[in-house]
């Protein structure tokens, strides 16, 4: 059986933290220890709610920089820092756009309600045929609702589909559903493992 979709993460996927450099020049002016940052902007509860669309991503910046003693003006100038190390994978992107039409291109995101501005005022917006972002529908994976919507919006079976992402929990989600799952460790030993499974249902 051919398969018919592709579905993508981001964070961790498409956009990876290549350098880590910035965050670690931020941690140390700030006087907190390595790793603290990110655990605030990705792991604090104002970015769970963030995630569910709950509050704004906005309003987590600002939870973020109050927690830090940052003043709000500097809220946006302290995101752009911590985000300066990190590099879209334009081969992955690339691999995608090369795969429409055959198949349609989703995303499945765990990610703030800035993602789809972000992606859309991009140079790759169209690799893209749906973005399912957690959000704007209130859900986050690994709950299999997501998923489902997922594959709702583009009109296929699982079967049909393909899921990559970086976290095993998230692609386990995938694999219970009946998606065919990958899960992203080093980019050129995931793209292989994509091309196999792709060549194996053509």
């Amino acid at each position: 059986m051919m398969l018919q979709a592709v579905f993508v993460d981001f964070g961790g996927v498409l956009m990876r933290t290549e350098d880590q450099e910035p965050r670690l020049r931020l941690a140390e002016r700030l006087g907190v220890p390595p790793g603290y940052l990110e655990k605030l902007v990705f792991e604090s509860k104002s970015s769970l709610r963030a995630s569910t669309g709950e509050i704004t991503e906005a309003d987590h910046w600002q939870s973020v920089t109050d927690a830090l003693g940052i003043s709000r003006q500097e809220t946006e100038k302290f995101a752009a820092d911590f985000f300066s190390g990190d590099r879209l994978d334009m081969v992955l992107v690339e691999f995608l756009r090369v795969l429409r039409p055959q198949r349609k291109i989703g995303l499945i995101s765990n990610a703030w309600s800035g993602l789809r501005d972000y992606i859309t005022g991009s140079d790759f917006a169209d690799v893209f045929d749906e973005l399912v972002i957690s959000a704007e529908v209130g859900l986050v994976k690994p709950d299999p609702r997501i998923y489902r919507l997922a594959l709702e919006r583009l009109a296929v079976a699982p079967e049909e589909s393909l899921f990559l992402d970086d976290m095993p929990a998230n692609v386990q989600a995938a694999l219970s559903i009946g998606m065919h799952a990958v899960q992203f460790t080093r980019p050129a030993e995931t793209m292989a493992e994509l091309k196999r499974i792709l060549s194996d249902h053509r």
